[in-house]
């Protein structure tokens, strides 16, 4: 990562030397875990992604005077919002660690550390949903817009605050093989969830990719089970939802690459609600001294969380969605001093604030969907998250 000179402590990049807060976040068989706010990076990302711009300046010049501190390899984590216009949040932690990834025996009961739920409503409510799905296909057909990713929330009302470290046991019990996560936000509210979508991952000159798009929900029968996904596979309008986010992610990471592999067909990848079609990127950078951050930054967002084209996307949601997404379907991760990290999409996640927790969950909607079907999918993909929290979707 390039280092430039070093700015002054402005509202951008706030110093929390005393902080006591924690981030978490967890790949394959390890875990980082992170202390203490010592700088935080409020800026947003549109206008400063390039190398020389204001973005990256500012995160290159918090690692450089931690480094001066005496951290050896320091690193940013956090997370980026859904749209790029708004600030992130951002820090460069005290101290962290990584650590052997801590799976239970067993799946803890849920209920035994949540507090009862009073009341719960859907943003928008299942009519609201449906229509926008409508007006997203009826827009496809008079516009250049090719496909738009809709979403809700769901908001959940307990009797006393949650406590998020049972929260986060139960939702790490129940999805091993996610990218779990735990990020503290300004307001004092955390994120909190367990993704299992990679938007880049970069270890020297070698990168991966691997996004996620068109989805069914699995079968409690295994022989169900097996021809949904089966089905899934050979399903023409998932496969070109999918290939829409494929191509759009080579077309920005090749003139980056010496090297790049992106299979011809999708295969697929399961989660304990959901198959998804899934295509594993690889190859390796032409210039080593791009970020992690940089190069997800680069894609973010996405057509898997957006649409295609994405900027004529964005403004269809903007739109028809009735709520900001914050940081629903931005990107949350890492990035060292080396440029090493990893980005995953902010999905199957909630915040929680004392005795509330807002969910959230999103589908894509081409010009051949349904808005029944979609409806069903938003749902599918919220038991995540409601599961963990003892809940029934």
């Amino acid at each position: 990562m390039t280092i430039g000179a070093c700015i002054a402590f402005d509202e951008d990049v706030i110093p929390h030397p005393e902080s006591a807060d924690s981030f978490l976040f967890s790949s394959g068989n390890f875990e980082l875990h992170a202390k203490g706010i010592r700088e935080r990076i409020a800026l947003p990302v549109r206008g400063g992604n390039a190398v020389s711009g204001l973005f990256h300046e500012a995160v290159g010049e918090a690692l450089e005077r931690a480094r001066k501190a005496g951290q050896e390899n320091p690193i940013v984590v956090g997370a980026i919002p859904f749209d790029l216009n708004e600030v992130s949040c951002l820090y460069v932690p005290d101290s962290y660690a990584w650590q052997e990834r801590r799976d239970g025996q067993s799946v803890p009961s849920p209920q035994s550390g949540m507090p009862d739920l009073l009341d719960q409503k859907s943003i928008p409510d299942e009519s609201g949903f449906k229509r926008a799905v409508r007006h997203a296909i009826v827009n496809f057909q008079h516009s250049d817009v090719q496909k738009a990713v809709l979403s809700v929330t769901r908001e959940l009302q307990f009797s006393g605050p949650v406590d998020v470290n049972s929260l986060l046991n139960s939702l790490r019990a129940q999805n091993r093989d996610g990218y779990q996560f735990q990020v503290p936000l300004p307001d004092g509210t955390e994120l909190i969830g367990v993704s299992p979508e990679l938007l880049l991952r970069k270890t020297g000159q070698d990168f991966v990719s691997n996004p996620l798009a068109g989805s069914t929900k699995r079968r409690a029968d295994p022989q169900a089970d097996k021809e949904a996904a089966g089905t899934l596979l050979q399903s023409g309008k998932d496969r070109y939802e999918h290939r829409l986010v494929v191509e759009d992610i080579e077309r920005i990471l090749s003139p980056h690459c010496s090297e790049i592999t992106v299979p011809d067909a999708p295969s697929l990848l399961s989660t304990s609600a959901l198959w998804h079609l899934s295509t594993v990127i690889e190859g390796q950078l032409a210039d080593t001294s791009i970020s992690a951050l940089q190069l997800a930054n680069m894609l973010h967002p996405t057509p898997a969380v957006c649409g295609y084209p994405t900027e004529l996307a964005h403004r269809l949601i903007r739109f028809v969605e009735p709520f900001e997404r914050g940081l629903f379907t931005g990107i949350v991760g890492w990035c060292d001093a080396e440029g090493n990290g990893e980005w995953v999409i902010t999905i199957r996640c909630g915040i929680v604030a004392g005795d509330k927790i807002r969910l959230f969950a999103g589908a894509g909607i081409v010009e051949a969907s349904e808005p029944d079907s979609e409806w069903n999918e938003v749902q599918t993909k919220l038991g995540t998250m409601l599961n963990a929290c003892g809940i029934a979707a």
